[in-house]
């Protein structure tokens, strides 16, 4: 009889000094579904296996990086299938960066903008950013500054998946995640619980510096090479620009994001 997807696996002895150690057979691996996910990488697995908001499967690793995660592991009290590095590639594609380890995931339960808890008092709105890596790394700046979501398109936006979740080093586990049909519509929920729409763009009538910044916050960052669609303006109180004093005066998206992070941080707590 076939093995249910979620059932335990046999753990076998434990090891000294490492966590639980379990079946190597590589062909354990779940095949890739819509309800799962593939986390690779060191620090976005670590910080899965710590943070435990999803819930968690079964890990794979070499034996250098289960050994490097043993205290996490256990912790979260899954037990290791020793694998090679090669396994890990033939499963999630050569070109992945999985430093040795895989921890197979449930996704996040979906969120609606009335989930959102306000601690920080800001959130990011994203406008058609459809770059994983760019997204990844949007997230990891929005964990380092303690944004309270993310809120994007369900269409004309990066899948959940493990390359978003490398590129985010960690950052995916700690931001929640608000996907909405309608961004407009979405702009005016938020202005409705009372939200300054900060809309960035090149095109702003005014520096961020100079704007007039007040708590609870949603900055707008438009898509690459687009920018900011007509609807998504419209529906700012106001568009905001970064000026470069340097020869170069725009930056890539995840980077803009981080600039804009750190002048609204300055600016509100001034």
């Amino acid at each position: 009889m076939a093995r249910r997807p979620d059932a335990p696996r046999t753990s076998a002895p434990r090891v000294p000094a490492g966590p639980d150690v379990a079946s190597t057979n590589p062909r354990a691996f779940r095949r890739p579904a819509p309800d799962l996910m593939a986390l690779y990488g060191f620090h976005a697995v670590r910080e899965a296996l710590r943070v435990r908001k999803r819930r968690l499967l079964d890990i794979y690793a070499t034996k250098a990086a289960a050994q490097k995660l043993s205290a996490d592991i256990e912790a979260a009290g899954l037990s290791v299938h020793i694998v090679e590095a090669e396994d890990l590639s033939r499963r999630l594609g050569a070109n992945a960066v999985h430093q040795g380890v895989m921890l197979e995931a449930r996704p996040f339960e979906p969120l609606d903008i009335s989930d959102i808890e306000s601690k920080s008092g800001v959130v990011l709105v994203l406008d058609q950013i459809t770059d994983p890596h760019n997204v990844g790394a949007i997230l990891r700046t929005a964990a380092a500054f303690r944004v309270d979501a993310l809120v994007m398109t369900e269409r004309h936006a990066p899948e959940m998946t493990g390359v978003l979740a490398k590129a985010a080093s960690g950052g995916l586990e700690h931001v929640p995640i608000v996907h909405v049909v309608n961004l407009a519509r979405a702009l005016e929920s938020l202005s409705d619980i009372g939200y300054l729409r900060v809309g960035l763009d090149s095109e702003g009538e005014t520096t961020l510096t100079e704007a007039q910044l007040t708590r609870p916050l949603a900055l707008v960052l438009g898509g690459e090479g687009k920018g900011l669609r007509r609807l998504t303006r419209e529906n700012c109180d106001l568009v905001a620009r970064l000026d470069m004093s340097g020869p170069i005066k725009s930056l890539n998206v995840s980077n803009a994001c981080a600039v804009a992070l750190t002048v609204a941080e300055l600016r509100l707590a001034g």
